[in-house]
C-alpha cells in the first residue's frame, strides 16, 4: 500500500505504471490508493482562499462573535432525511473534509513551536482529524483526552483519537482512565476523586487549544449508535429540550444548559471552564444545523470548522434572526 502510494503521489506514476512496477493488476492499485486514504497514509491540502466560502465564513464570524470560521468548499448535498444511505455517505464525505481542514489547522498549531498542549474530545470527525495529520514533528507536543476514554472499542473514543495524534506527532498522549459515563452519581464521585483522574483533568484544564466536537440527538447520534445513550434515555433528553451534546453535556436551541440525570454521570472537564479559552468546534453534515447552532450560542466556542453545506445551512438560519 505504501509502495503504491509512493510511486503515484510522489513518483509521479500513473495507476497502470504503479500496476506493472508492483506486478499487480489496474484495480488492486485502485484499491491499494483508496486504503491509503482511510487510512490516512495519504493526505490532500489545498492551499489557496479561492477555495473556501469568504461570505459564509464571515456571516457565520460576525454571528457568533468567532475568532475565525474555516469552511470547506460546499458539495451540494441536501438533507437526506428519507435516504439513510445516502445521508451516511454524504456524512463521511463532510467528516473527510472536515477532518483535513481541522487537520491543517492543528498542524500549524504545532509546526516551529516549543511545548503544546492540546485538549481532545472525541467524534468521528475529530477521528479524521487525527488520520489526516501528517508532515508535523512536535515531541513537546501534550495531546489529553477532555473526557472518559474507556469505552467500547471504537476510532472515535478520545483514547484512541489522543493515541493517533501523538503516534503522527511523536508527542504525548494522555487520557481519563474512566469510563465517560458511570453507572451512578456516586461511582462517578468515586472515579473523580482518584488521583490519576485529578492530575489528568488539571492538564486538561491547561491545555492552549482545545478541539471539540458536537453530537446531534437524533436516533444515529453516536452516542445512541455506540450504547451510551438509551433509546427511552434519548427520549427524556429530547422531552427537556435538548438539541445537542458535547463533553457530556446537553443543550437546547439556544445554547442553555440542559439539567439530566444522565450528564450528572458523565466524566469529562466541566464545559463552563473552557469559557474565554481558545476552542475550536470542528463539525461536518447537514444533520448536525440544530446542534452547531446550538452550541455556538453558549458562547465558549471560538473558532469553527465546518463543511461548506452545513455551513451554508446554518448561516441562512442566522441571517433570518
Amino acid at each position: 500500500m505504501v509502495r503504491a502510494a509512493w510511486l503515484y503521489h510522489v513518483g509521479g506514476m500513473t495507476q497502470e505504471e504503479v500496476a506493472r512496477r508492483l506486478g499487480v493488476h489496474r484495480t488492486r492499485v485502485v484499491r491499494l490508493l483508496s486504503d491509503a486514504r482511510e487510512k490516512g497514509l495519504v493526505s490532500v491540502t489545498i492551499n489557496h482562499e479561492t477555495i473556501r466560502d469568504l461570505e459564509v465564513e464571515d456571516t457565520l464570524t460576525s454571528r457568533y462573535g468567532l475568532d475565525f470560521c474555516i469552511a470547506t468548499p460546499r458539495m451540494g448535498f441536501e438533507l437526506a432525511t428519507d435516504e439513510p444511505n445516502l445521508a451516511a455517505a454524504q456524512d463521511m464525505i463532510s467528516r473527510r473534509a472536515v477532518g483535513a481542514a481541522a487537520a491543517n489547522f492543528l498542524k500549524g498549531k504545532l509546526t516551529g513551536r516549543g511545548a503544546v498542549t492540546v485538549g481532545v474530545s472525541w467524534g468521528r470527525t475529530l477521528e479524521q482529524m487525527a488520520l489526516h495529520l501528517s508532515g508535523v514533528q512536535n515531541s513537546r507536543a501534550c495531546f489529553v483526552s477532555l473526557m472518559g476514554s474507556l469505552t467500547r472499542n471504537s476510532a472515535s473514543n478520545p483514547f484512541e483519537v489522543v493515541q493517533a495524534l501523538a503516534a503522527r506527532t511523536g508527542g504525548e498522549a494522555h487520557f481519563l482512565p474512566v469510563p465517560f459515563i458511570a453507572d451512578t452519581e456516586a461511582d462517578r464521585a468515586v472515579f473523580m476523586s482518584q488521583r490519576t483522574v485529578a492530575e489528568a483533568l488539571a492538564l486538561a484544564r491547561s491545555a492552549d487549544v482545545y478541539m471539540i466536537s458536537v453530537g446531534e440527538l437524533s436516533d444515529t447520534a453516536f452516542l445512541r449508535k455506540h450504547g451510551m445513550l438509551s433509546a427511552s434515555e434519548l427520549r427524556s433528553v429530547r422531552a427537556k429540550g435538548a438539541v445537542a451534546d458535547s463533553l457530556g453535556r446537553l443543550f437546547n436551541r439556544n445554547g442553555a444548559e440542559v439539567d439530566h440525570e444522565l450528564t450528572r454521570r458523565t466524566l469529562a472537564v466541566d464545559f463552563t471552564e473552557l469559557r474565554g479559552r481558545d476552542v475550536v468546534l470542528a463539525a461536518a453534515g447537514l444533520q448536525k444545523m440544530a446542534a452547531v447552532h446550538s452550541l455556538l450560542r453558549t458562547g465558549v466556542v471560538r473558532g469553527l470548522i465546518i463543511d461548506g453545506d452545513t455551513a451554508y445551512a446554518v448561516a441562512s438560519g442566522a441571517r433570518n434572526q
